[in-house]
Protein backbone atom coordinates (compact mmCIF):
# COMPACT_ATOMS: atom_id res chain seq x y z
CA UNK A 1 0.00 0.00 0.00
CA UNK A 2 1.13 3.49 -0.34
CA UNK A 3 1.90 5.89 1.94
CA UNK A 4 0.28 9.14 1.62
CA UNK A 5 0.89 12.39 4.05
CA UNK A 6 -2.51 13.66 3.21
CA UNK A 7 -4.55 10.47 4.71
CA UNK A 8 -4.85 8.95 8.06
CA UNK A 9 -2.44 5.80 8.15
CA UNK A 10 -4.89 3.72 9.58
CA UNK A 11 -7.41 1.10 8.74
CA UNK A 12 -10.24 2.47 10.12
CA UNK A 13 -11.28 5.87 10.97
CA UNK A 14 -14.67 7.38 12.27
CA UNK A 15 -15.54 11.18 11.01
CA UNK A 16 -17.64 13.32 13.00
CA UNK A 17 -19.78 16.27 11.97
CA UNK A 18 -19.19 19.34 14.27
CA UNK A 19 -20.79 23.00 13.62
CA UNK A 20 -17.98 24.15 13.93
CA UNK A 21 -15.05 21.90 13.26
CA UNK A 22 -12.23 24.58 14.85
CA UNK A 23 -13.59 24.98 18.06
CA UNK A 24 -14.00 21.19 18.35
CA UNK A 25 -10.50 20.34 17.49
CA UNK A 26 -9.67 22.80 19.93
CA UNK A 27 -11.60 21.06 22.63
CA UNK A 28 -10.86 17.94 21.49
CA UNK A 29 -6.65 18.44 22.05
CA UNK A 30 -7.72 19.85 25.51
CA UNK A 31 -9.89 18.04 27.04
CA UNK A 32 -9.07 14.31 25.37
CA UNK A 33 -5.16 15.17 24.17
CA UNK A 34 -6.16 14.68 20.25
CA UNK A 35 -2.87 16.02 18.63
CA UNK A 36 -3.76 18.12 15.21
CA UNK A 37 -2.31 16.56 12.16
CA UNK A 38 -3.36 18.04 9.16
CA UNK A 39 -6.54 20.85 8.65
CA UNK A 40 -8.14 21.85 5.57
CA UNK A 41 -9.83 25.14 5.86
CA UNK A 42 -12.35 25.61 8.46
CA UNK A 43 -14.09 22.56 7.38
CA UNK A 44 -12.10 19.46 8.05
CA UNK A 45 -9.58 18.68 10.26
CA UNK A 46 -7.75 15.23 11.04
CA UNK A 47 -6.49 14.19 14.70
CA UNK A 48 -4.57 11.66 16.05
CA UNK A 49 -4.40 9.86 19.54
CA UNK A 50 -2.25 6.96 19.86
CA UNK A 51 -2.54 4.81 17.77
CA UNK A 52 -5.63 5.93 15.91
CA UNK A 53 -7.37 8.76 14.10
CA UNK A 54 -10.51 10.72 14.03
CA UNK A 55 -11.48 13.26 11.49
CA UNK A 56 -13.73 15.70 11.95
CA UNK A 57 -16.00 17.51 9.48
CA UNK A 58 -18.72 20.23 8.64
CA UNK A 59 -22.06 18.80 8.22
CA UNK A 60 -22.71 19.98 5.20
CA UNK A 61 -19.54 21.47 3.57
CA UNK A 62 -18.75 19.35 0.42
CA UNK A 63 -21.46 16.27 1.06
CA UNK A 64 -24.40 15.25 -0.46
CA UNK A 65 -27.75 15.09 1.04
CA UNK A 66 -27.88 11.75 2.60
CA UNK A 67 -24.19 12.15 3.61
CA UNK A 68 -25.22 15.44 5.59
CA UNK A 69 -28.07 13.75 7.50
CA UNK A 70 -25.65 11.74 9.40
CA UNK A 71 -23.99 13.01 12.20
CA UNK A 72 -21.27 10.24 12.07
CA UNK A 73 -19.16 8.09 9.32
CA UNK A 74 -16.49 5.53 9.05
CA UNK A 75 -13.37 5.88 6.35
CA UNK A 76 -12.05 2.21 5.76
CA UNK A 77 -8.74 1.65 3.97
CA UNK A 78 -8.84 -1.17 1.64
CA UNK A 79 -6.12 -2.66 -0.76
CA UNK A 80 -8.69 -2.67 -4.53
CA UNK A 81 -11.15 0.15 -4.19
CA UNK A 82 -12.43 -1.35 -7.43
CA UNK A 83 -13.08 -4.84 -6.47
CA UNK A 84 -14.27 -3.95 -2.69
CA UNK A 85 -16.69 -1.31 -4.58
CA UNK A 86 -18.15 -4.61 -6.96
CA UNK A 87 -18.40 -6.77 -3.86
CA UNK A 88 -20.57 -3.47 -2.34
CA UNK A 89 -22.91 -3.17 -5.41
CA UNK A 90 -23.02 -6.92 -5.28
CA UNK A 91 -24.22 -7.07 -1.74
CA UNK A 92 -26.73 -4.38 -2.48
CA UNK A 93 -25.36 -1.63 -0.46
CA UNK A 94 -27.00 2.31 -1.44
CA UNK A 95 -23.79 3.69 -3.22
CA UNK A 96 -23.66 7.51 -2.62
CA UNK A 97 -20.61 8.00 -4.27
CA UNK A 98 -18.78 5.40 -7.36
CA UNK A 99 -14.91 5.40 -6.81
CA UNK A 100 -13.18 9.05 -8.23
CA UNK A 101 -9.54 9.74 -7.61
CA UNK A 102 -9.23 13.01 -5.51
CA UNK A 103 -6.62 15.85 -5.68
CA UNK A 104 -5.23 14.99 -2.28
CA UNK A 105 -3.75 11.25 -3.41
CA UNK A 106 -7.01 9.09 -2.48
CA UNK A 107 -9.39 7.23 -4.22
CA UNK A 108 -12.70 6.74 -2.67
CA UNK A 109 -16.40 5.94 -3.25
CA UNK A 110 -19.31 5.92 -0.45
CA UNK A 111 -22.24 3.83 0.73
CA UNK A 112 -24.62 3.27 3.17
CA UNK A 113 -25.26 -0.05 5.00
CA UNK A 114 -28.97 -1.66 5.54
CA UNK A 115 -29.32 0.39 8.49
CA UNK A 116 -28.35 3.56 6.83
CA UNK A 117 -24.19 4.35 8.81
CA UNK A 118 -22.12 5.89 6.05
CA UNK A 119 -18.91 4.44 5.34
CA UNK A 120 -16.21 5.98 2.99
CA UNK A 121 -13.41 3.37 1.92
CA UNK A 122 -10.44 4.95 0.37
CA UNK A 123 -7.13 3.63 -1.40
CA UNK A 124 -4.22 5.75 -1.42
CA UNK A 125 -3.36 5.82 -5.01
CA UNK A 126 -0.25 8.80 -4.35
CA UNK A 127 1.63 10.37 -1.54
CA UNK A 128 0.83 14.18 -1.52
CA UNK A 129 1.72 16.91 0.32
CA UNK A 130 -1.58 18.34 2.09
CA UNK A 131 -0.24 22.10 0.83
CA UNK A 132 -0.10 20.64 -2.77
CA UNK A 133 -3.88 20.53 -2.46
CA UNK A 134 -4.80 23.46 0.15
CA UNK A 135 -4.34 21.38 3.48
CA UNK A 136 -2.31 22.61 6.13
CA UNK A 137 0.27 20.06 8.21
CA UNK A 138 -0.03 20.72 11.29
CA UNK A 139 1.81 17.71 12.86
CA UNK A 140 3.15 15.24 10.20
CA UNK A 141 1.67 12.04 10.20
Amino acid sequence: MIRNRSAPPFSVTPVLSYPDVLAAAAWLELAFGFVEHVRIGDHRVQMGVGDGAIVLTDATNGRTAPEAESSHSVMVRVSDIDAHHRRTMAAGARVLSNPADHPYGERQYSAMDLAGHHWTFTESIADVAPEEWGGTTVTPW
